[in-house]
């Protein structure tokens, strides 16, 4: 019986801390800019193919990065700027690569490929962190 009266003198304050119905798990829109750029000031549209190498002892990794019909290669972007690499930006700040290569189909360029290679485990855990913020933002 103690205890049970201890329940329900503790329920009042137990629904004080429980998040209410209007509590979002999901972060606020100027948190999630986590973006890919090919020519800087201009998001990738395009969510790419991505795939993940890694040493067995964790000691170095390379992610492909896949664009297929990406958005800068549109005529109303070439006045924009060039493609000088690709810039991967978050609230932490910037990961880029200049290993970046367009591949064409009858004279007209249809894919990105760009690699971003990490040598050491500090490298990989900052390009999951951004990978995970860019899923977020991008609903994957």
């Amino acid at each position: 019986m103690k205890f049970l009266s201890f329940l329900v003198t503790c329920l009042p304050f137990a629904a004080a801390f429980a998040p209410n119905s209007s509590f979002s798990s999901s972060r606020l829109s100027t948190e999630l800019d986590a973006s890919i750029q090919f020519i800087r000031g201009l998001d990738e549209k395009v969510v790419p193919d991505v795939k993940l190498t890694r040493a067995r002892d964790g000691s170095s990794g390379v992610a492909t990065f896949m664009f297929n019909n990406p958005n800068c290669f549109d005529a109303s972007t070439a006045s924009r700027g060039e493609i000088t690499g690709m810039f991967l930006a978050d609230e932490e700040g910037e990961i880029s690569t200049t290993d970046v290569n367009a591949k064409f189909a009858n004279g007209k360029p249809q894919t990105i490929e760009a690699k971003y290679i990490m040598r050491s485990p500090a490298e990989w855990d900052r390009f999951m962190r951004f990978m995970d913020r860019y899923a977020e933002a991008n609903g994957l």
